[in-house]
């Protein structure tokens, strides 16, 4: 009989804002809208056979729609679907604590959250930025839209800012045109990719737009910025890796896969060294990776994957793995290899809807980690999965290097 295994939720994710007010500060009371207080889930005992089952902690409902994006905050998990609010649910009980939202037209696509702030992306082609604090009972407090007003009117009476758009208008080019469908934020700067297919720079200190770049011919899906390079992945079936050079974006290199696929979802890994692995969730059902050749000489195809049997529509990386949700309802969890391929370990199953969005937790729990998934069954769920999987199976790949499991 398989020995229980204990795991206290206690670690620098769930209290980094009760210590340093990042994303919360004290224990002041939240809004109207928080839920009655439920018991603190703050340890659990599961059952692992041979250590290598994942777990299922919780199912979070309260969305009127299929939840489409997820971030963390430092203890809070952050979740909004095709309505317009956001809600934030605390850990580690994962108790509803708030909701906040704005009374305009425009439901959520995408959320990004860096130190005290929330910046929100919205279908209705406007960036949300919203201020945390617990210093007042407005704990989620909207200070700005993008582009702002004072962007917007140093540049509308110049005929030179305007460009022409696919719906054969003119926007000035500080605008999207269409549904803002993912963000970014690295070194001070935010990035918004579209459905109009173009990619816009924001600085996130004063909040202007310092760039618009027209960077695909279909619409881009996702987007992750890390020192100083953007990668883009878009329905034209490219990646984009884009790096900066003094005040503007230059094109480094384009990866594309399969014939007749869209990329989806995008993540970049850094593995101690310079050296980086993008992999890219597709259209078609699968993963592919690459690796950064040395000394910057371009980039090496080292891992395709048929995944799932269905669209891969979000990936996520922590430490040594990869979890990737599908529109066949299953997370499948795996785990990078040296060489930069990928070995399937585990398939998680209880979506009754297409997998929307997936975040894992950077730090370690009870031997595992925290993995959060979002769904177009209206669901967020909450999953411990385990470092140690032993069931993982393994195949040769396209290379010596790419090892992965073809079910």
């Amino acid at each position: 009989m398989p020995q229980p295994m204990d795991i206290t939720m206690s670690t620098p994710l769930m209290e980094k804002s009760r210590s340093n007010g990042s994303c919360s500060g004290s224990d002041s009371s939240p809004d109207s809208n928080r839920a009655p207080a439920t018991p603190q889930l703050q340890h659990w005992s599961l059952y692992a056979a041979g250590g290598g089952c994942h777990k299922s902690l919780a199912v979070l409902s309260g969305h009127a729609g299929p939840v489409y994006c997820l971030a963390l905050c430092g203890e809070f998990v952050l979740s909004a679907s095709h309505g317009r609010d956001i809600i934030v649910w605390q850990q580690p009980d994962l108790r509803r604590f708030a909701k906040f939202g704005h009374g305009g037209n425009g439901s959520v696509k995408a959320l990004a959250a860096v130190g005290g702030r929330i910046f929100s992306a919205h279908h209705d082609g406007r960036i949300r930025v919203w201020k945390v604090s617990r210093s007042s009972e407005n704990l989620f407090r909207l200070v700005a839209t993008l582009p702002t007003a004072r962007d917007y009117l140093g540049k509308f009476l110049n005929q030179g800012n305007y460009v022409e758009t696919r719906r054969n208008h003119r926007k000035l080019w500080i605008e999207h045109a269409d549904s803002i469908s993912c963000l970014a934020v690295d070194g001070g700067v935010v990035y918004s990719g579209s459905w109009d297919k173009t990619l816009k720079v924001w600085s996130a200190s004063d909040l202007k737009c310092l760039e618009s770049i027209k960077a695909h011919d279909d619409a881009i899906n996702a987007l992750v910025a890390r020192k100083g390079a953007v990668f883009s992945a878009s329905a034209d079936g490219k990646i984009k890796i884009w790096a900066k050079e003094k005040s503007s974006h230059r094109l480094k290199a384009v990866l594309e896969g399969h014939k007749d696929a869209s990329w989806n979802s995008v993540v970049v890994v850094c593995d101690g060294g310079e050296r980086s692995f993008v992999y890219g969730g597709g259209s078609d059902g699968r993963v592919m990776g690459w690796k950064e050749e040395a000394g910057g000489g371009g980039w090496k195809l080292v891992c395709d994957v048929r995944a799932h049997e269905m669209s891969v529509l979000c990936l996520c990386a922590t430490r040594e793995f990869l979890c990737s949700g599908s529109a066949d309802k299953s997370i499948g969890v795996w785990r990078r290899e040296a060489g930069g391929g990928i070995c399937r370990v585990g398939m998680i199953r209880g979506h009754e809807g297409p997998v929307k969005c997936l975040q894992a937790s950077a730090d370690g729990v009870g031997g595992g980690f925290m993995l959060y998934s979002g769904g177009l069954d209206r669901s967020l769920r909450v999953w411990w999965v385990p470092r140690d999987c032993s069931q993982a199976r393994s195949l040769e790949g396209i290379n010596g290097d790419a090892h992965t499991v073809l079910v």
